[in-house]
């Protein structure tokens, strides 16, 4: 869960590389049980990796899931056979693309929803929604206190947020808001080209012959003279033309444009961040305050899910995954075992 190319270079190799044969494939020789573990070894290393496998499944593994396995028969289909046999053709005609349209649709898939808690953390929230270049660096914007939970300082990573929270970031947190010192190097050539220009204007002005008064006096016309009131004005509108494009040039971001309170500020995007840059649907973020706000809990619905995952959100792997966490889950018996329980606010 970032935006570093390993990880964009990784999530290929799984994909269409040379591993896809692993996650994709048609014959098996290994066990069931095999496979079941390396489905969730690949689930895993991508969500919630950061999360101890014993913490995972005793508090960020759902109670239950919907059964993911495609029905055998509907029972649209057995009303589609009793109309039939009552002779009632309309009715059956009815049913029969009903079931027509329930099979398009397919299950919903909710093997996804699995993560559905993962996605509710604070740290997962924040690099969701595109404030961090990592869930590892949005855990330590928590951690080191630059985070806002409803207007409050928040420093534990762990907790789950409930609908309607609003997480803010302190913006010199962010890391891609920040000037790079390339940009210092070049704010400090372009102040010492300025400079060198001001000494060269400054050196012709002064290199400059100073006329004969009594010699221009007598060579000067009636034309001349009127013509030297315009001449002046085009000189000084050449001037102001200089100072106001030498205004306007772009220049070099420092830390004292942030400092100052200026409009503009940087914007420095790590190479091959565009894959990720994706909001989901159950968050609303603010970029102008740095703020997210967390609207619902995650959901699935049949074609789609609002789960960012990698992998096919119905596909084998997250369904082996799910048959090898439901025969481990843990069970909580005892009053200190939910004291350790991390803060879930429902």
């Amino acid at each position: 869960m970032s935006w570093h190319p390993h990880n964009l270079y990784n999530l290929w190799r799984r994909s269409f590389g040379a591993l896809e044969k692993v996650t994709n494939r048609t014959e098996y020789q290994e066990t069931l049980n095999w496979r079941r573990w390396t489905a969730k070894s690949l689930l895993r290393a991508y969500h919630g990796d950061y999360i101890n496998e014993k913490i995972f499944r005793r508090w960020y593994l759902p109670e239950n899931l919907p059964d993911v396995r495609p029905p055998e028969a509907t029972s649209l289909e057995s009303t589609v056979e009793l109309n039939k046999w009552a002779l009632k053709n309309k009715a059956a005609g009815m049913a029969a693309r009903r079931a027509e349209e329930e099979k398009e649709k397919g299950l919903a898939p909710v093997g996804s929803l699995m993560f559905s808690e993962v996605e509710r953390r604070i740290d997962v929230v924040i690099f969701r929604a595109c404030f961090s270049h990592s869930v590892y660096d949005a855990r330590r914007m928590v951690i080191h206190g630059n985070v806002l939970l409803n207007g409050k300082k928040h420093t534990n990573p762990n907790t789950r947020l409930a609908p309607g929270d609003m997480v803010s970031v302190d913006p010199k947190a962010i890391r891609f808001l920040q000037p790079r010192p390339e940009a210092k190097e070049d704010l400090e050539k372009e102040v010492e080209e300025e400079a060198e220009e001001e000494a060269e204007e400054a050196e012709e002005g002064s290199s400059k012959p100073v006329e004969d008064e009594t010699a221009s006096e007598e060579t000067s016309t009636d034309a001349e003279a009127s013509a030297k009131p315009e001449a002046a004005s085009e000189e000084s509108d050449a001037v102001d033309v200089k100072s106001q494009d030498r205004k306007n040039k772009p220049k070099a971001w420092s830390v004292t444009d942030l400092k100052s309170g200026s409009n503009l500020t940087p914007f420095h995007l790590p190479p091959y961040a565009s894959p990720f840059i994706f909001i989901p649907a159950y968050l609303e973020p603010s970029f102008a305050t740095c703020s997210v706000v967390y609207l619902r809990h995650p959901t699935a619905r049949p074609g789609y899910s609002e789960i960012p995952t990698p992998w096919d959100a119905d596909g084998e792997v997250v369904r082996l995954t799910w048959e090898w966490y439901s025969k481990r889950r843990m069970r909580i018996r005892s009053k200190s075992q939910l004291a350790r329980m991390p803060e879930n606010r429902q």
